[in-house]
């Protein structure tokens, strides 16, 4: 970032943090009586940063976005870039708490990014970066927390009271929800299901194992079987070779589920290949967690039944205890792309309501002290 860029950036926060800061001292005053205001999320991935304004009933008002900066970087430019969509959407709106869904490792205190995979994020404290920047609270969590929670909340896994969501992406991310609770574990890093070994001595996984979940069930894996097929000049591969003018390395995931929705037969099979690893990986999480409802989000989950068809069936054969007990519900996330972003938005008030809620506390317990000391200095002048 240029010396210019700097100098204006810090420009824009100096005038609008005021704004930001006055909108929350004037919120924490109404706290009882305007709890459902409006709060930012922030989605961060790998090439994009989402930012939207969301009302209490999950509605998104509005929502920006940006190219994440390359990871090569410095953790700032990535803070700058926060900033400055924070502080376009409150040219707009009123923002009362930012929440951060972030792709990697989150503590179990929601302050610092452990590790992020796309970013130079490494012990990162950014809870406390941002809010001191903004002037507002800030919550940071994982980003697969913040869509589930979103999925619990407004979408398909309302009125459940054991979910488990399993986010389907170039890996496997996943989030664990009982009684209206986030599980993040002792280190916050609950929920990394992608990394259990389900074939000893597998595929390598760029997390340095080998037979991880996610090299069999993931975009990851369905572009790969795919590019290998087509490398290969298999003759199943014919129509998708063709349709990419025979570049391999074309093959997207989209790419085949569109092949895959127009019944193309290699396509349609190796969506039913990852479908039914699917199926073998909650079954073993059913085994572990029992939860009412699994919920699967991510851009893999797109294929709809061509993919979510075969996890059931494959679900069914593997679970334990089978015919003699109930089976968890499978279902598609109803959110999309924006559930990491709502979520974020949604966990977000409730931090900003337990701030204000200690606020008044230290208000409240500030004028007992001043009326006792009035009350003493009273007594001590009719003496």
């Amino acid at each position: 970032m240029s010396t210019y860029r700097d100098f204006a950036l810090a420009q824009r926060e100096a005038a609008r943090a005021t704004v930001l800061r006055t909108v929350g001292t004037r919120e924490r005053r109404s706290l009882l009586t305007a709890p459902r205001v409006p709060t930012v999320g922030i989605d961060i991935g790998g090439t994009k940063v989402m930012a939207g304004v969301v009302d209490a009933d999950g509605v998104i008002l509005e929502k920006i976005r940006a190219e994440t900066p390359d990871k090569s970087k410095s953790p700032k430019v990535v803070e700058d870039t926060i900033v400055e969509l924070v502080l376009d959407l409150s040219d707009r709106h009123d923002v009362h708490a930012v929440g951060i869904g972030a792709a990697g490792w989150v503590d179990a205190d929601r302050s610092r990014v452990l590790f992020a995979p796309h970013l130079a994020w490494r012990d990162e404290p950014l809870r406390d970066a941002l809010a001191a920047r903004l002037a507002v609270p800030v919550m940071v969590d994982n980003d697969a927390n913040t869509a589930a929670w979103a999925e619990w909340r407004f979408g398909a896994g309302r009125g459940e009271d054991h979910l488990v969501m399993i986010t389907l992406g170039t890996g496997i991310g996943g989030a664990i929800l009982e009684d209206g609770q986030v599980k993040r574990g002792k280190y916050g890093v609950a929920g990394e299901f992608g990394h259990m070994q389900v074939v000893p001595g597998g595929h390598r996984c760029p997390c340095g194992n080998r037979g991880c979940w996610e090299q069999y069930s993931s975009g990851n894996a369905l572009v790969r079987e795919a590019r290998e097929l087509a490398a290969a000049d298999s003759p199943v591969a014919y129509n998708i070779i063709e349709r990419v003018g025979g570049n391999v390395a074309e093959i997207t995931g989209p790419l085949i589920t569109e092949l895959a929705r127009e019944g193309d037969a290699m396509c349609v099979e190796l969506l039913q290949d990852i479908g039914q690893w699917l199926g073998v990986g909650i079954a073993n999480l059913a085994a572990a967690l029992d939860p009412s409802c699994f919920v699967i989000g991510g851009g893999v989950s797109s294929a709809d039944d061509l993919l979510i068809g075969p996890a059931r069936d494959a679900f069914r054969r593997h679970l334990t205890g089978r015919g003699y007990r109930p089976e968890a519900r499978i279902t598609k996330a109803q959110l999309g792309p924006d559930a990491g972003m709502v979520g974020a938005a949604d966990l977000a008030r409730l931090v900003a309501r337990r701030f204000r809620r200690a606020n008044r506390r230290r208000v409240e317990r500030y004028e007992r002290y001043a009326q006792a000391n009035r009350t003493t200095r009273t007594t001590q002048g009719f003496q």
